[in-house]
C-alpha cells in the first residue's frame, strides 16, 4: 500500500513508519494539517492515517475538504478522543474508520488492508460487474451507484458495505458476518461502527425513495431487497 500519514506525535509516526515500512508498505508523512491537505491532493493514495487534533488546520477539516473535493482515498482517523459522539462526527464528516489511542499495530493495519481490500476479490463477490436491487445498480468497476437514475456519492467502505448487501440481497445478514466480509474483522471494538454505517448508507440509497431497501430484520442483522 502506498500510505500518507498525517501526524504530529514523533513516537506515533515513528512507530507506525517503521511497523508498515517492515510490512513492505510505502509511507509517506506529514507532520500538520495544511501541509497534509496539500500532500493527500496531489498524491495518489492507497490510504490516509489521519490524527485529529494537527497544528493548522485540524485533521476534521481536513477529512471535509478532501469529501467536498470528491476525493475518494479512504481515511482511517487515529485520536485520543474517544467518546461515540467523537465518533460519529468522524464518520459523518467521511472517515472510512476511526481508531483511538492507544492502538494495537496489528488492528491498525487490519483495519487499512480491509479499507483497501474493495478492488481486490473477495469470497463473496462473483464476476459479475453490475449489481442490481430493484431500481438500484452498482457497476463495480466504475464504482458508480444509482438509484432510479440519479448517481449516488459513497466511501470507499460505503461501497464495500452496499456491495455486500446487494451480493447478498434477499438474505438476512448478520452483524457479525458484516464485521467479517466487510471490515476483515471478527468482532466489533466500536460495538456499534455497523449500525452507523448502516445509517449512513441509508441516509444515501433510501431517503427520498418511497420503497426502502435497506431493512432492519430485529434480532438478526440486515437485509437489502423489498422482500
Amino acid at each position: 500500500m502506498n500510505l500518507l500519514l498525517i501526524e504530529d506525535d514523533v513516537r506515533i509516526v515513528e512507530f507506525l513508519g517503521r511497523g508498515l515500512r517492515a510490512e513492505g508498505h510505502k509511507v509517506e508523512v506529514e507532520n500538520d494539517g495544511l501541509s497534509g491537505l496539500e500532500r493527500a491532493r496531489s498524491g495518489t493514495w492507497d490510504a490516509i492515517v489521519l490524527d485529529l487534533m494537527l497544528p493548522h488546520l485540524d485533521g476534521r477539516e481536513v477529512c471535509r475538504s478532501l469529501r467536498i473535493e470528491k476525493n475518494p482515498t479512504p481515511v482511517l482517523m487515529l485520536t485520543a478522543m474517544d467518546s461515540t459522539e467523537d465518533i460519529v462526527r468522524g464518520l459523518r464528516l467521511g472517515a472510512d474508520d476511526y481508531m483511538t489511542k492507544p492502538f494495537a499495530f496489528d488492528e491498525l493495519l487490519a483495519r487499512l488492508e480491509s479499507m483497501t481490500s474493495r478492488n481486490t476479490p473477495n469470497q463473496w463477490k462473483s464476476r459479475k460487474s453490475l449489481l442490481e436491487v430493484d431500481d438500484l445498480s452498482f457497476d463495480r468497476d466504475a464504482l458508480i451507484v444509482e438509484r432510479d437514475g440519479r448517481v449516488i456519492d459513497l466511501t470507499s467502505l460505503e461501497y464495500a458495505l452496499l456491495e455486500f448487501l446487494m451480493v447478498e440481497s434477499g438474505k438476512v445478514v448478520s452483524r457479525a458476518r458484516i464485521l467479517q466480509n466487510v471490515w476483515g474483522v471478527s468482532e466489533d471494538p466500536l460495538t456499534n461502527v455497523v449500525d452507523v454505517y448502516i445509517r449512513r448508507l441509508r441516509a444515501k440509497v433510501d431517503d427520498g425513495f418511497n420503497t426502502k431497501l435497506i431493512n432492519t430484520v430485529r434480532g438478526r442483522g440486515y437485509r437489502l431487497g423489498t422482500r
